[in-house]
């Protein structure tokens, strides 16, 4: 199993961008590489830099 890219994404980009499934703002999770939507329960990974907003790549979190 491959770690996660550690490339740098632009933060400034980071707070433009908002949940895909519900419009409401995404938390960063530099460890994870992940962006966080709280309120539709799920993490869309960050790969190579890039976020993926992608509703099917997104992991469901756990409550």
């Amino acid at each position: 199993m491959t770690k996660p890219s550690r490339s740098t994404t632009d933060p400034k980009l980071l707070e433009l961008l908002v949940c895909p499934v519900t419009h409401a703002t995404l938390e960063y999770d530099e460890a994870a590489q992940e962006l966080i939507s709280r309120k539709a329960g799920r993490a869309f990974p960050i790969r190579d830099g890039i976020p993926i907003l992608l509703s099917d790549e997104a992991r469901q979190l756990e409550d």
